[in-house]
């Protein structure tokens, strides 16, 4: 059955997907390379679908457009919608369309690159394919990676998926304006997270009600600093 199917384990195959790891890691440090010479500090956002990237995306616009340069790269199966949405606060913005591909990786972010002005981008955001699975082993080039994990899709993901979780610098909590309708215990869901990847900053948010928003646009000024220290350093 396994034969007839194809799925089973060939060295031909593990040959080949070590191929393409390697070439994603090499375009990888290329992206980063190409960040750091335009000093633009990259974030990837990942999520299942749903959790709210793109409106957290609206409201980081909002409170951080008039401060800093922003650009935005959207993913998606299909359409431009997000990056309609985007477009709308007048922020450069390219839009990834995979077709079939659940995941974004660093020769689609190549490419996107040169679709923006980066000489006039500081944060860049690219929002990742709605999938808990397929984008964390991608790496993209950026210096952060940022998961949400919204109330609606309940506590027990961070052990269902660990592997987004445990790659990611912070994971924020998204939609806490609908904890008083959900079973949903946001430090049950904390210490999960931690056991999956002590290091990880923890977040919780309403882009809603902006409750907790001041931490994470916090988070990304002081992120931002420090990028921009540590290269005046390697200049040095």
């Amino acid at each position: 059955m396994c034969k007839e199917c194809g799925c089973t384990p060939k060295r031909e195959t593990l040959n080949i997907l070590e191929d393409i790891m390697k070439y994603n890691q090499l375009q990888a440090q290329h992206n980063r390379k190409r960040f750091e010479k335009y000093e633009i500090l990259a974030i990837n956002l990942m999520s299942a679908p749903g959790s709210g990237k793109t409106t957290l995306l609206e409201k980081t616009i909002d409170f951080l457009s008039s401060k800093y340069s922003l650009g935005v790269i959207e993913g998606d199966l299909e359409t431009e919608r997000d990056a309609e949405r985007i477009r709308k606060k007048g922020i450069p913005v390219f839009q990834i369309t995979t077709g079939s591909a659940c995941h974004l990786d660093a020769s689609l972010i190549h490419k996107a690159m040169h679709q923006l002005p980066l000489d006039k981008i500081e944060l860049l955001f690219i929002e990742n394919l709605g999938n808990l699975v397929c984008p964390a082993n991608y790496d993209l080039g950026t210096h952060l990676n940022v998961t949400l994990l919204s109330v609606p899709e309940g506590e027990d993901k961070p052990e269902k998926y660990p592997l987004i979780f445990k790659v990611s610098d912070l994971i924020l909590i998204t939609k806490i304006d609908l904890l008083p309708y959900l079973d949903f215990n946001l430090e049950k869901v904390g210490e999960s997270i931690k056991k999956i990847n002590p290091k990880a900053k923890v977040m919780a948010l309403s882009a809603k009600t902006e409750e907790g928003f001041k931490d994470w646009i916090e988070f990304l000024e002081e992120a931002y600093k420090n990028y921009k220290q540590s290269i005046v350093h390697k200049e040095l």
